[in-house]
């Protein structure tokens, strides 16, 4: 039992890690919408708002994946709680801007209504959760703010799935104006359930995490 209870930590200690490096590949990629460098997929630029609001949604969630795992890490928050608080506001800002031009865009795709409603339903929501989250940090509900943010986190992480099933859907063969729409609600849809399903088998008790709430507001 014991050597079972101390693979779980390294586990989460590799996930994160395999989380972490594809969210700072994955970010590294998006910014050439930002400067125009590399290929980029014709269907995704014939977006009828790609400019200004492609570069725009590409340097937010970048930015928003950059940073966005690192906020879990309990060293930092514990050692440097002010680092913590400035990248989570910068975290804050990226993800709000990446919604609102993520909504922008999914108005204006080339790809039909359900790749609209996919990625406009991901916008909303990931608007929600970070406008949640940033309002339980300030008011130091700090139990409900980490599940804000784990939820929040879910969906940028969705920029990573993204390229993920679009890679296997080219390998496969399966063309574009099929795998795209499926592929838009598939990218985030299953990590908000994997999020859900975590917090609900690590929720403490509700009486508990109550009285943690009153200990951190006093």
């Amino acid at each position: 039992m014991n050597a079972v209870m101390q693979r779980v930590p390294a586990l989460g200690n590799v996930a994160w890690l395999i989380a972490t490096f594809a969210s700072v590949a994955v970010a590294a990629a998006s910014y050439r919408y930002v400067i125009g460098v590399g290929p980029m997929p014709p269907k995704i630029v014939a977006n009828a708002f790609a400019m200004p609001w492609l570069p725009l949604h590409a340097a937010a969630a970048a930015t928003a994946l950059l940073i966005g795992s690192f906020q879990f890490v309990g060293r930092l928050l514990r050692t440097r709680p002010a680092v913590h608080r400035w990248t989570g506001r910068v975290y804050a800002v990226a993800c709000l801007i990446g919604a609102v031009t993520g909504l922008v865009l999914a108005l204006g795709t080339t790809m039909g209504p359900v790749a609209m409603a996919g990625f406009g339903s991901l916008s909303v929501i990931w608007a929600v959760t970070i406008g949640y989250g940033w309002q339980r940090a300030r008011e130091r509900r700090f139990p409900d703010h980490r599940r804000w943010m784990i939820r929040s986190w879910a969906l940028t992480f969705a920029a990573v799935n993204l390229r993920v099933y679009l890679a296997i859907a080219g390998a496969l063969s399966i063309p574009f104006d099929v795998s795209y729409p499926t592929i838009s609600f598939l990218a985030w849809v299953p990590n908000l359930i994997l999020a859900e399903l975590y917090l609900a088998r690590s929720a403490p008790p509700r009486g508990e995490t109550r009285q943690v709430q009153l200990d951190q507001m006093g």
